[in-house]
């Protein structure tokens, strides 16, 4: 079947099979790594990726459905070489350890931080509470994405937003 699906801010063109998920047209059709295939049964998280700006777990989603919308990943998220402010404060806050979960945590928090720009703890636990994390303790990961808020905060002030 031939899609037409913006990734990442590129519009890209595939024939693919009917039954294939979209966890695996990213990681092995279009070699975007950074989605974690975990559980494969939308338990942990860590496939998560951001379908029109809403977080939804990539290994319970066919990559057809996908057709004319718009997916960022990881690799996404970074714009003309700076990080993004999620990106920047997981390693500022050290919000991972091991990695495995981070990306998914990442596009989680940043979808949050779209929706409300400035979430409580609560907000932030309960926003995340789908993607599991089995080294940190999540409390270096509300950290970050406090910090995150707080930065993305600041520049549209900067900006005069």
């Amino acid at each position: 079947m031939e899609i037409t699906v913006t990734v990442n801010g590129e519009k890209t063109e595939a024939d693919i099979e009917p039954r294939n998920l979209l966890v695996h047209f990213l990681r092995e059709d279009l070699r975007l790594t950074g989605t974690h295939v975990g559980c494969d049964t939308s338990h942990c998280g860590a496939c998560t990726v951001l379908l029109d700006g809403l977080p939804v777990k990539s290994c319970t989603v066919l990559a057809v459905q996908t057709d004319g919308r718009d997916v960022t990943t990881v690799e996404g998220l970074a714009q003309n070489g700076e990080l993004h402010p999620i990106q920047e404060a997981f390693k500022e806050e050290h919000g991972l350890q091991c990695g495995f979960c981070t990306p998914g945590m990442m596009l989680t928090s940043a979808a949050l931080l779209e929706q409300t720009p400035d979430p409580t703890e609560e907000d932030i636990r309960w926003a995340l509470s789908g993607n599991i994390c089995r080294c940190t303790g999540y409390m270096n990961i509300v950290k970050a994405v406090q910090w995150a808020s707080s930065k993305m905060k600041a520049e549209a002030t900067d900006s005069g937003s």
